[in-house]
């Protein structure tokens, strides 16, 4: 195999493993030979190879074997002209307990320098222009928005949670890209939790904790995504609570990220729980209808220099932000992909396309969430019987949680308002088209109904 296929097929490597593990683990290797079916590869460190064996190994098979090279299994060899080895049978060196923490087996000596903090690359797409804001991130975004400003720290540490595809990482990279931009003298340092603790075992293996301590130690502006991957790691939590203490000390900017509130993250120590919780801690909320039709109106506008031709039919887009509810991720993939296959087919962006093109991601998206479930909830959050909800009583301490019941019906169902009717006694679908329709107003000028609503759909779609 050439050096010039391997390349080729490095390209399909990123866009399945993503940009940040390509450019840790599979960039640095470099393509030797293929010999009796054993690929081999030049690495930095054996450790490099043993991650790269354990994570990665299954897939650069199938891609080699895919592209007509016939591997049956991957050798290492480290730069310094080491003997090869099947990175399968590298045994690991005797390792300090806290070394643990990113599983013995994936250890071997570790070279690469501690002479510099290497951020995590940042993607370009992900700016505050191209954010769009709504209600469920609004807070959020002008957290963000101040913290990018620079200038006197007004709140230590920022802590961004939330659910997948929300836009806590674009948030971050927002913030970096700002920061650099306004501010270019800070040292601005964004990576993983996970990159912090591979740091944090290479440095306590090669006994060079003092220049791990200075380096982290000498940054303006720290940001962590994912910090709950470091629950669970006693030691990496306890590097981590004093170098999180040390910057607030010197009046550092902290920003954290998280997939739920620090109070929730199961094995986070509570120092380390208390200490995340001492600044603003903001939770973005799932996408409402709203947000998410206003991220597919931005994203087509976007599309519009590549795909300047093409047609999208009334009602499209609504029906997207009906159905694809969940993550904001899968909703711009299925606009890429609707686009991409219309332009492909030459033809206009109609529902019979849509539906055509999309029918895997709306299976996959197909609110499972039942009508009995809702007025069940429903009935036990405003403390009244279920009978109350579905029979005929027009009082209004029956009648609006009846309404509020209809409205997450057809907000979380597929039902149709005739159907949903006949689930509520019978009633007629113009009388769920009300309903509906009087929740919606209630919502903007209603702060009561606006939270409950909004707590009976998270408990939900919990």
């Amino acid at each position: 195999m050439t050096q010039e296929k391997w390349g080729l097929l490095c390209q399909k490597l990123l866009k399945t493993v993503g940009q940040n593990n390509f450019t840790t683990w599979i960039e640095p290797l470099e393509f030797q030979a293929l010999e009796d079916g054993v690929a081999v590869f030049t690495v930095p460190t054996n450790f490099m190879g043993n991650y790269v064996s354990q994570n990665f190994s299954d897939l650069i098979l199938y891609e080699l074997n895919n592209a007509g090279e016939p591997a049956r299994r991957l050798a290492f060899r480290v730069a310094a002209n080491l003997p090869a080895r099947p990175a399968q049978t590298a045994k690991p060196a005797a390792i300090p307990a806290a070394a643990s923490e990113m599983s013995p087996r994936r250890f071997a000596e570790i070279s690469e320098p501690l002479d510099g903090l290497q951020a995590a690359p940042l993607d370009p797409r992900f700016t505050f222009d191209s954010f769009v804001v709504g209600k469920p991130n609004e807070l959020a975004h002008a957290a963000a928005r101040r913290v990018s400003e620079g200038g006197p720290v007004t709140f230590n540490p920022l802590v961004l949670y939330g659910g997948v595809g929300l836009g806590k990482t674009h948030l971050m990279h927002a913030i970096a890209w700002e920061l650099k931009a306004k501010c270019p003298e800070l040292n601005v340092l964004y990576l993983s939790a996970e990159q912090f603790m591979y740091r944090f075992v290479q440095a306590l293996r090669e006994r060079r904790m003092m220049d791990f301590k200075h380096l982290f130690r000498s940054v303006d502006v720290l940001m962590v995504d994912d910090v709950q991957f470091i629950a669970g790691k006693d030691s990496t939590q306890e590097e981590f609570f004093h170098t999180f203490n040390a910057l607030v000390d010197q009046n550092k900017q902290i920003i954290i990220s998280a997939d739920r509130a620090p109070g929730e993250i199961k094995d986070l120590e509570d120092r380390v729980k208390s200490r995340l919780q001492c600044g603003l801690v903001v939770d973005l909320h799932p996408t409402d209808y709203e947000l998410r039709l206003g991220i597919l109106q931005t994203k087509v506008q976007m599309y519009r220099t590549t795909y300047p031709d093409l047609v999208i039919a009334d009602g499209v887009l609504e029906f997207l932000a009906h159905r694809i509810s969940t993550n904001v991720r899968v909703l711009e993939g299925a606009l890429t992909r609707l686009f991409a296959f219309a332009s492909l087919v030459g033809r206009e962006i109609d529902m019979e396309l849509t539906q055509d093109c999309l029918a895997d991601v709306l299976r996959a998206s197909e609110r499972k969430i039942t009508v009995e479930e809702i007025q069940r909830k429903v009935s036990d959050y405003y403390n009244i019987r279920l009978s109350d909800i579905i029979g005929p009583k027009r009082l209004r301490s029956y009648a609006r949680p009846r309404q509020v019941a209809m409205y997450l019906c057809k907000q979380l169902t597929s039902r149709s308002l005739p159907e949903i009717g006949r689930r509520f006694g019978g009633r007629d679908h113009t009388t769920v088209m009300y309903g509906v329709k009087r929740i919606e107003e209630l919502k903007l000028t209603d702060g009561q109904i606006a939270e409950d609503v909004e707590m009976l759909r998270r408990a939900l779609e919990a």
